[in-house]
């Protein structure tokens, strides 16, 4: 998760004071290296952004042998174990008490609240529906992060996240006959908590790495995790097939873990703003998956919204202010 997953991914506008590129802490400065070193946060940033991109149809995988409160609380509980031993094996110090707060928000909107309502909402909606609704997150997060922290964003960008907004919400009316269907609302919801996670995020990581923010609210989740785990598995029917299998384990090793390592690395490197930049594909990604892996057939609706988004964000980057 981005993070989410892919759904748990931050993004610049999210983030203030963060956009300017910079060398990673501990990492000296050579002359003539910084080429190089930008060719490596891009390459970085980019296969992120790819990672994140199958989140949705490692979903569909691991539905089709687990039941979505099994898919969500086992993907927590084996992203947290792993965390845990990495955060053991590194030493790292324990976060002050003033991030136990962010933490918590991270953990409920990024760690639980997202991967639980995607998955749900996947039981009904198709991936390419669901990349399209979950392609407004930069704007919901831009919206929070502006509350939050009293940010100010000109007139240009709050047309252009309203537009994205529009366009999003009209799409989910037009396939589901007018009116909401219970995924679409899942998604909404999915929405709202992640923004709230990924804004947290954002400003935490200005104080710690931010795989250590990731990891922390993995870790805060983990009592939760082994219980809502052997409850689920208990109570869910449980038939392990290949693309179970295979979409567990990208759920838990690719989205939550390598895609957060690579995509923070990457932003460290190259700035949040340019990192960012690699998200406007994510959504045209998610919908060549769904139909390659998936077999599923795309609506003419589908990548004409998510262009539509797309072009909304890309305003929003450059109307940021």
């Amino acid at each position: 998760m981005r993070a989410q997953d892919s759904a748990t991914r931050p993004t610049a506008i999210a983030v203030s004071g963060l956009d300017r590129p910079t060398a990673p802490a501990g990492e000296p400065k050579r002359p003539g290296g910084d080429s190089a070193r930008l060719t490596l946060g891009t390459v970085l940033a980019a296969l992120g952004v790819c990672a994140f991109s199958l989140t949705f149809p490692a979903t569909a995988w691991a539905l089709e042998g687990l039941g979505p409160w099994s898919v969500t609380t086992c993907r927590m509980t084996l992203a947290a174990l792993i965390a845990c031993g990495g955060l053991l094996a590194l030493r790292v110090p324990v976060p002050a008490r003033r991030h136990w707060g962010g933490l918590a928000i991270v953990a409920a909107g990024v760690v639980v609240g997202f991967p639980l309502l995607t998955t749900l909402a996947l039981q009904t909606s198709t991936t390419a529906h669901a990349a399209v609704v979950v392609g407004l997150l930069p704007l919901t997060t831009a919206a929070y992060s502006a509350l939050r922290t009293g940010a100010r964003h000109s007139r240009v960008f709050w047309a252009a996240a309203l537009a994205g907004a529009a366009v999003v919400i009209t799409f989910a009316l037009v396939q589901s006959g007018g009116t909401p269907t219970v995924g679409d609302l899942y998604l909404f919801v999915a929405l709202l908590v992640c923004a709230a996670g990924y804004a947290e995020g954002g400003r935490l990581a200005r104080e710690m790495p931010g795989w250590q923010v990731v990891g922390w609210g993995l870790v805060l989740c983990l009592p939760l995790a082994l219980a809502g785990a052997a409850v689920a598995l208990l109570s869910e029917p449980v038939r392990l097939t290949g693309h179970t299998v295979a979409g567990l384990v990208w759920l838990v090793a690719g989205s939550q873990l390598l895609g957060m390592v690579v995509w923070y690395r990457g932003m460290a490197v190259i700035g949040v703003a340019k990192a960012s930049q690699f998200q406007l594909a994510q959504p045209l990604l998610t919908l060549l998956w769904s139909v390659t892996l998936l077999g599923e057939r795309l609506t003419p609706a589908a990548p004409a919204a998510a262009v539509a988004v797309l072009v909304c964000i890309a305003v929003t980057q450059r109307a940021r202010g």
